[in-house]
């Protein structure tokens, strides 16, 4: 490695952006602010992971289907297509030795996989390093997310990592992205701003509330969360939880990206050929059994 060149080369991938002049931007998924502040440093405690890593961040493809926050199957379906030619001029760069893929849904997981593994790439996302983080912590964990919709998407995520057996609940606090036609919602950004600014937050009783019946009726023994959006929660009900007394990890998605993907670049390992295999792969098999 040469001098002054850190051994971790990383880039951040948004899942899409927003212009500045919607009416539904979070202003983290707009250009307007550094890439420390859209990364939600300054909020979600992963500054010390990023100390020994030179890295990028791609602000995502400006969402094709509208401009409010991916939501929906159809929208993530949208959303996943458009990201995969960013990871793919992202891997003919030769800049990179890992991706990260923020959001919690993460759309275009797999096929980005499948993309990165042809140049020996590592990727990983924000629902499976917090799967199988989580499943090394505790026999059985929840996730605390938001809207009844992107529980399901997430519960799609859930079997689609084999985790059905390890997963105690998904447990909904009820709380929106600002969208057309839904004006008078309690939005999940407002519940964050009000409790950065020390205020008490609705959001954050209702996740302490979620999470104590994930552990006392579900049987959870870690907690993790859907999506980033409700990153931001991690903090707080990490604190919460300490002073009830319970002894339980509160994992959030960033964190456990970050150190899943240092874990396969310090291993030297992607993602299994036979898992991902090549257009014309040199060895085959009759048979794939479940």
């Amino acid at each position: 490695m040469a001098e002054g060149k850190k051994k971790y080369r990383f880039l951040f991938i948004q899942p899409f952006e927003l212009s500045t002049a919607s009416r539904f931007a979070d202003k983290y998924h707009t250009a307007s602010l550094s890439k420390e502040q859209r990364l939600r440093m300054d909020y979600i405690n992963i500054r010390h992971l990023l100390e020994d890593v030179e890295w990028d961040f791609h602000g995502g493809p400006t969402a094709p289907y509208g401009d409010w926050a991916v939501e929906t199957r159809e929208e993530f379906c949208y959303v996943a297509a458009a990201r995969l030619p960013i990871v793919r001029e992202a891997c003919e760069s030769g800049k990179y030795n890992a991706i990260v893929l923020l959001g919690g849904g993460e759309p275009g997981f797999l096929e980005s996989r499948e993309i990165a593994r042809k140049y020996g790439i590592p990727v990983t996302s924000c629902a499976f390093s917090q799967m199988h983080i989580a499943s090394m912590l505790g026999n059985k964990f929840s996730i605390v997310d938001f809207t009844e919709v992107h529980n399901m998407f997430y519960y799609g995520l859930v079997v689609r990592h084999r985790f059905a057996d390890r997963c105690a609940s998904i447990r909904n606090i009820n709380y929106y992205h600002a969208r057309p036609g839904y004006e008078k919602e309690s939005l999940i950004d407002e519940e964050r701003e009000k409790a950065l600014r020390g205020e008490p937050s609705e959001a954050v009783e209702r996740a302490v509330t979620e999470a104590v019946a994930a552990i006392e009726e579900d049987g959870a023994e870690v907690i993790t969360f859907g999506c980033s959006d409700a990153f931001w929660l991690q903090t707080f009900l990490q604190k919460r939880l300490n002073e009830m007394g319970w002894e339980v990890p509160v994992l959030e998605g960033y964190s456990c990206a970050i150190v899943l993907a240092k874990l396969f670049v310090d291993l030297g390992v992607d993602a299994s050929g036979l898992n991902f295999p090549s257009e014309r792969p040199k060895q085959w098999r009759r048979k794939k059994t479940f």
